[in-house]
């Protein structure tokens, strides 16, 4: 059901995109439009990964620099069925990560050092497994077409106070329909952007739950790393916000509530679903992911006495 709403969103997406093209220029417009988003799609598909990369100045790490997370990566991509991705480390203090890559065959995770310095292991691998998550359904590439399009959109609005007059453009709303749309097309493709990004984040929840092999250490984390992300600012991600529906929890100052213009789920409707799975039996236990020495961010995580969730604490593999 989740893929048969993204594709449905999707050509939702390709249908405002073309529609805004007929409107601005009639038929010629509507093909120029065309031509833009493939050649806008192709240079994504390609360099979307560096990109997002470069933008919040995230460096590549080796298994040298950091052992312990790199270990807890080649762990979990082996238990997702993925080929190892490259990790990369953002020197940020917001707790955060993300995934970005065209296929699971040329994908990275990234995470901040105030995501190590604030989460214990056990919190580290649920987020981990999130992002492999979003690698393994291929929504990196999904998302990336999506913000593409939105992006094309709203370009295509900027043009069409100029070029929406032209009364050869076999328009049939006129210059007040283009008005319009240079006001709804790009709200609109914000909406659908936005479900696909929500839907999206419950799919990875809920297999990432499965690859770590217990959903309340996902639980937890989701719950720590909103709590940073309110209190802690993140200058690349506000400089950059088309990339926020990219992490794991928006990494901007805005927007926390579960409403149509959220870029994410409500943080406590993931945890609640993530506690039901839990209670349910939901997650697929294959055994805890391996135990490694203590690494560079402590055993339990700055400031905590272990995960927090319904009841004691879980005991992981580092408990």
């Amino acid at each position: 059901m989740n893929y048969f709403r993204t594709a449905l969103l999707l050509a939702a997406m390709t249908a405002l995109f073309m529609g805004l093209g007929f409107f601005i220029g009639g038929q010629s417009g509507m093909m120029i439009a065309f031509v833009i988003a493939a050649g806008m799609n192709l240079f994504s598909y390609w360099n979307s990964d560096k990109m997002v990369l470069r933008m919040h100045h995230a460096v590549e790490a080796n298994e040298r620099q950091a052992p312990e997370l790199f270990a807890m990566v080649r762990e979990l991509a082996a238990r997702a069925d993925l080929p190892m991705p490259k990790v990369y480390l953002i020197d940020n203090p917001q707790p955060n990560a993300f995934a970005t890559g065209r296929n699971p065959q040329n994908a990275a995770v990234a995470a901040t050092t105030g995501l190590l310095n604030s989460l214990s292991r056990e919190e580290v691998a649920g987020v981990m497994a999130h992002e492999l998550a979003h690698v393994k359904n291929h929504d990196t590439l999904i998302m990336t077409i999506t913000a593409t399009i939105a992006g094309a959109i709203s370009m295509l609005a900027n043009f069409a106070f100029f070029f929406g007059g032209n009364r050869d453009n076999n328009n049939p709303l006129g210059f007040v329909g283009v008005i319009v749309m240079m006001i709804v097309a790009p709200m609109a493709a914000m909406l659908v952007q936005m479900a696909i990004s929500r839907t999206r984040e419950y799919a990875a929840d809920r297999m990432g739950a499965e690859i770590c092999g217990n959903p309340i250490w996902l639980a937890s984390a989701l719950d720590k790393i909103a709590g940073g992300a309110a209190r802690i600012h993140n200058p690349d991600a506000e400089r950059n916000p088309a990339t926020a529906h990219m992490f794991i929890i928006n990494p901007l100052s805005e927007e926390r509530m579960d409403n149509l213009f959220s870029t994410h789920p409500n943080t406590e409707n993931r945890i609640r679903a993530l506690r039901e799975m839990a209670g349910g039996g939901g997650a697929r236990f294959e055994g805890p992911v391996r135990a490694d020495p203590p690494g560079p961010w402590g055993r339990r995580g700055a400031g905590t006495g272990g995960t927090r969730a319904d009841g004691p604490a879980s005991r992981g593999p580092w408990g």
